[in-house]
């Protein structure tokens, strides 16, 4: 078994102040994990530390401006760990580094969830340790999403959300965050909704222009369908319904499921939004549909 030492230690190795090693463990940049309400370092990780390029970075926020840095592994560490203060720490040292708000979610958080949910899927975490990173990630949205909401009138209204059966609710609030922040209004529908709620959210949302469908699994894919046929009875034939995530291949992939168009990541639905023209106001009731409407 690997040799372990307590923080103290590891910070008499690394000739730092116990405090100093404590905040490497928080930044991510020194891999530890509590035992016993104490935080236990591998020796092999510790000199990898000591060895490595991340020993040498300098830590003070002004001097790594724009610095480049594995922010995604060192944020996987402290969800594993189930560390939610150091991955908040985390976060907010990315943030001091110079990364964008966008940046956060699309390089930082998005590439530790992706990478814990393969290791869940290759067998080599326990499903606990992939939920428990999720919910932690779920607060650190929830602190960050007020900080894209734009002031001043809105460009239209979205909506975003997955089709029953696709239980994975992050990238639904990562992409309507994303969205806010270049001026839209955003209705987050979270996941696993049915069809027919997915249409009656359609029809009672006023100057819409958009419908994203986010589907990771692929056991998801026919509930797709369903709810892009539903919304499709019950909106103006000028909004878009775009569908993207993993299950979602190509742009081949998303015509055949009856969308738009396709977003091959967070970014490109964002610039496919900005593409848009800003919505001119749409009777979507019995002015267009008569009495054909069947839901609502």
């Amino acid at each position: 078994m690997s040799e372990e030492l307590s923080l103290q230690e590891a910070a008499d190795i690394l000739d730092v102040h116990y405090m100093t090693a404590y905040r490497y463990v928080r930044l991510g940049l020194l891999h530890a994990a509590k035992s016993g309400g104490t935080w236990r370092v591998r020796r092999e990780d510790l000199e990898a530390f000591r060895d490595g390029a991340s020993s040498r970075e300098p830590l003070n926020p002004e001097e790594s401006k724009k610095k480049s840095a594995p922010w995604p592994e060192r944020l996987e560490l402290r969800l594993l760990a189930g560390d939610a203060r150091g991955a908040w720490g985390v976060v907010e040292a990315a943030l001091a580094a110079g990364a964008e708000l966008d940046e956060i979610y699309t390089d930082v958080v998005s590439p530790a969830l992706v990478s814990i949910g393969d290791k869940w899927s290759r067998g080599e975490l326990e499903i606990y340790l992939e939920h428990r990173a999720s919910a932690i990630v779920a607060r650190i949205m929830g602190r960050l999403g007020p900080r894209f909401a734009r002031r001043g009138r809105t460009r239209g209204a979205v909506l975003v959300g997955a089709p029953e059966g696709e239980r994975h609710s992050l990238p639904v609030s990562m992409v309507a965050d994303l969205i806010r922040q270049s001026g839209w209004e955003v209705y987050d529908l979270g996941a696993d909704l049915p069809a027919d709620s997915f249409a009656v959210a359609a029809r009672h949302t006023v100057d819409l222009t958009a419908i994203c469908v986010s589907v990771t699994s692929e056991g998801a894919l026919t509930k797709a369908v369903d709810a892009i046929n539903a919304v499709r009875e019950v909106v103006h034939p000028s909004v878009q319904i775009y569908v993207g995530g993993r299950a979602v291949t190509s742009a081949e992939h998303a015509e055949t499921l009856g969308a738009d168009g396709w977003a091959s990541s967070a970014g490109n639905l964002v610039a496919l939004m900005n593409e848009l023209p800003s919505r001119t106001p749409i009777d979507n009731s019995a002015e267009y549909f008569g009495d054909n409407r069947n839901v609502g």
